[in-house]
């Protein structure tokens, strides 16, 4: 069982706690693992200047790229006898990002995410329905271990194969789903298909992740398979799922497990810090692990911590769901455009499927963004009316293209890509 004490820490008894582990991970990364050294010296700290929380800004931060150029072992700092498991990402873009765990870091990682399902509505007891994917992505895994951890009958059903899916669901009955949110659909919609409606099944909470989703997406979600939804968070290069979660009673920002992992929310150009309530980049310390902690990971996802005090007595910070990615950020003809801004107006919308893909193009030197949605509708009516309402919110102009039930990529589990890009495919 896990510790729900460490969630409502007293305030000052946290802050002393996170320096105390920075000190430690900035020590052990400096010791033991060379590429750090090298990265301290380049900027001309060490770990002795880290003396209060706010001078871990003068520390370098870590990239990707850092992984990919220390592939696949460079970054750990343990002996290869102590590792006992490894992760990777898919390498779709280059080299795959390889990460690294101890006897001590499944333990965290079995801790953070049993606190995150249990402030998602799981409790000891339950059946709980693991659609994430197993593997070498951590999703699968790493709920696994912490469903196990909080107590759960834990279905181990991995992604794809959507029709066994509905069956189990009918079958065993379980009260905890986990998966992407698009995939969350998909399921709603192999169930619809087989007359099972909202209130049919034992579904009560859904966790998603794994890709940005919205507060209309949510809705759907939840008015679908008769759940109450919240957002998990995690990455591999910091843990895996479980950095953060919603709790059920608010459903207002994800909870960051502060004892492990340390936020901070810097400006995308500068890497300065912002304010609390401003949005930014995510950056992250993973304060605990000791296989392969990293300091300073620059995340690329964009969001904010929310101010306010919170209603449950945790005293951990909360961040807003990601707005997008700072590399999925689309620049058109001068605007900023998130996927997940088109996803709310065809939600908000409500005619027409949440199933949509984006298609980028260049006419000249205009870009232009195709907007392909799913509608049993062809009327030039609707198309004109997503047009209109992109403009109206996004505050660009686009072409949208109705496209049969059905017909655009659906989710199997994993995360779902949304957006192909042919400006340079000329």
């Amino acid at each position: 069982m896990f510790n729900p004490q460490a969630e409502a820490m007293p305030l000052a008894e946290l802050r002393a706690l996170q320096l105390d582990r920075l000190r430690a991970t900035a020590s052990r990364l400096h010791e033991r693992v060379p590429a750090y050294r090298a990265k301290f010296a380049e900027v001309g700290v060490t770990p002795d200047d880290l003396r209060t929380l706010d001078d871990l800004a003068r520390f370098p931060f870590t990239r990707k790229v850092d992984l990919r150029d220390h592939y696949p072992f460079g970054l750990v700092s343990v002996p290869r006898e102590e590792i006992r498991r490894v992760h990777a990402s898919s390498g779709t873009t280059g080299k795959p990002t390889v990460v690294a765990y101890d006897e001590n870091d499944l333990g965290v990682f079995s801790e953070v995410v049993a606190r995150s399902l249990h402030a998602a509505g799981a409790r000891p007891g339950m059946v709980f329905h693991n659609a994430y994917g197993y593997g070498l992505f951590t999703g699968g895994l790493g709920l696994h271990g912490g469903a196990e951890r909080l107590g759960l009958a834990t279905i181990p059903v991995s992604g794809g194969g959507t029709e066994r899916q509905v069956t189990i669901i009918r079958d065993l009955q379980p009260e905890v789903i986990a998966c992407t949110p698009s995939y969350a659909l998909v399921l709603a919609e192999a169930l619809a298909r087989q007359g099972v409606g909202p209130g049919d099944t034992n579904l009560k909470y859904a966790v998603l992740g794994a890709e940005p989703w919205s507060e209309r997406m949510r809705a759907e979600v939840e008015a679908r398979l008769g759940v109450k939804a919240t957002n998990i968070y995690g990455l591999s290069e910091i843990i895996g799922p479980g950095v953060s979660n919603e709790d059920v009673t608010e459903q207002r920002g994800s909870y960051l497990w502060e004892d492990h992992f340390y936020p901070e929310i810097v400006d995308p150009d500068t890497g300065l810090g912002v304010p609390d309530g401003e949005y930014g980049v995510l950056v992250l310390t993973s304060m605990s692990r000791t296989a392969m902690p990293v300091l300073r990971y620059w995340t690329g996802d964009i969001t904010r911590l929310l101010p306010g005090p919170s209603t449950t007595g945790r005293t951990s910070r909360r961040m807003d769901m990601i707005r997008g990615r700072s590399d999925d950020l689309i620049i058109l003809r001068g605007v900023n455009v998130y996927p997940s801004q088109l996803e709310a107006v065809l939600v908000d919308l409500g005619e027409v499927s949440p199933h949509y893909h984006v298609v980028l193009t260049r006419t000249g030197v205009m870009d232009e963004l195709t907007l392909r949605v799913e509608s049993e509708q062809r009327e030039a009516a609707l198309r004109d009316e997503i047009v209109r309402l992109v403009k109206n919110s996004v505050g660009v102009t686009i072409t949208c293209e109705l496209c049969e039930p059905g017909s655009l990529p659906r989710s199997e589990g994993g995360k779902l890509r949304r957006v192909t890009d042919l400006r340079e495919a000329r």
